[in-house]
C-alpha cells in the first residue's frame, strides 16, 4: 500500500504551474466556436522587445493614432518613435521626424502589418 497516504499530492499542480510548465512552448487552444488557436505563450515584454524597430501603431486614450517605428520604450510606456504620422479619425493631420509619447496616455500598441509607405 505504498502512497496511500499521499493521494495526489505529487502530482498536484496549479494554474501557476501549468503557465511555467509550457512557457515558450507551441499550444494549441480550442475555442468555444470549435476554432484551433496556435501559439507560443509570451509575455508582454517579449512582444514589446520582438517590435523594437518595427512599424507600430500607437493609439492614445484620445483617439488619435500615431503610425512610425519604434525606436525604445520605458517601464512607464513612455515611447520614442522615428518617421511619425499623425492620424486624427483615420485622416493624416501631421508628419514628425522623431516623436515622444507619454507612457499614461497610451491606450494600446499594435503592429503594423503595412508598410508606412503603404500607407499604414
Amino acid at each position: 500500500m505504498s502512497g496511500t497516504g499521499e493521494k495526489g499530492s505529487a502530482t498536484t499542480k496549479t494554474p501557476g504551474d501549468f503557465l511555467k510548465a509550457i512557457r515558450g512552448r507551441p499550444v494549441v487552444v480550442k475555442l468555444n466556436s470549435g476554432v484551433d488557436y496556435r501559439a507560443t505563450t509570451k509575455t508582454p515584454g517579449d512582444f514589446l522587445k520582438a517590435i523594437r524597430g518595427r512599424p507600430v501603431v500607437v493609439k492614445l486614450n484620445s483617439g488619435v493614432d500615431y503610425r512610425g517605428i519604434l525606436a525604445c520604450l520605458d517601464g512607464y510606456m513612455n515611447i520614442a518613435m522615428e518617421q511619425t504620422e499623425e492620424y486624427v479619425n483615420g485622416q493624416l493631420k501631421n508628419k514628425y521626424g522623431d516623436a515622444f509619447i507619454r507612457g499614461n496616455n497610451v491606450l494600446y500598441i499594435s503592429t503594423s502589418k503595412r508598410t508606412l509607405a503603404d500607407g499604414a
